[in-house]
């Protein structure tokens, strides 16, 4: 069975709160929510107006909230890049401590990805290096039975033969894939194949759609957008999302998608009905 939510995420160039998600996601019966995680405190975020939760705040309070509005934590969001020695010295930490929320949560997932290329690294090193990052996150996913999910966003987790080489060195329970469907097609890539070069690790979906001047500018040469402008299905990736969904469909995939666009109450009224038209 696929389940449709939202990342909360999809308020954060609006401005929006936590609260205007987790409404907006009991208005349109949605199954569950995803929240990205600030390591701190934010001023902007303590005032209202970033749709993130702090690692610092009570768990159970935010768990008392979803559950009070009928709505799961699918997954919450540590994805500082975890690539290279940034990786290390910042990410390894940060995907800990997520791991310990999203165990308090209820939640049963942590995502991670990558961003940007190490220039000072080869290749080969920053593979042995996220080897490293990850043996010391799966210390924790394993004590806490967290999954930790890994990202297309950048240019090692939207090279398909990095990924697989990277789960395959651990074939873990614990290390699995997030498909991102908006990600993979601007990094120039198929996103049904890379699906299916990946899905035997699937646990979690990222829905994007992509507007036609956004792909005309930076397809084959970014690595990866926040959320999407246009409504889920108004874009040139809508076939490839139909696609996708089709083939987990036929491949009988149970898991949770969250919608990634702009959270403008339109654009989420029509990304729930595309999307539910489909699942």
């Amino acid at each position: 069975m696929i389940r449709i939510g939202m990342h909360t995420d999809n308020w954060r160039s609006l401005s929006g709160s936590f609260m205007a998600a987790v409404d907006s996601a009991v208005k349109y019966k949605l199954d569950h929510i995803e929240f990205g995680v600030i390591d701190g405190q934010y001023f902007i975020q303590a005032m209202g107006y970033e749709p993130g939760i702090s690692l610092k705040e009570n768990p159970l309070a935010i768990r008392k909230i979803c559950e009070s509005n009928n709505l799961r934590i699918s997954q919450i969001d540590g994805s500082y890049p975890m690539m290279g020695f940034d990786g290390a010295v910042f990410g390894v930490q940060y995907v800990q401590q997520s791991i310990r929320f999203a165990s308090d949560l209820g939640c049963p997932k942590v995502d991670t990805t990558d961003s940007a290329k190490t220039y000072d690294m080869s290749r080969d090193e920053v593979f042995k290096q996220t080897i490293r990052n990850y043996e010391e996150c799966m210390k924790w996913a394993e004590d806490y039975k967290i999954i930790v999910n890994i990202e297309p966003h950048g240019p090692y987790t939207g090279d398909i033969d990095f990924m697989q080489k990277l789960f395959a060195h651990f074939e873990s329970e614990y290390l699995r894939f997030n498909m991102d469907t908006g990600n993979s097609f601007i990094q120039g890539n198929d996103p049904l194949e890379f699906l299916k070069g990946l899905r035997k690790y699937l646990t979690h979906i990222h829905i994007k759609d992509v507007s036609p001047d956004l792909a005309a500018a930076l397809r084959g040469e970014s690595t990866g957008i926040a959320f999407s402008e246009v409504a889920i299905g108004e874009g040139v990736n809508a076939e490839n999302i139909k696609n996708c969904l089709e083939y987990l469909k036929e491949t009988d995939w149970d898991g949770d998608i969250s919608i990634e666009c702009s959270g403008t109450d339109d654009k989420i009224a029509s990304s729930v009905e595309y999307l539910k038209g489909i699942v």
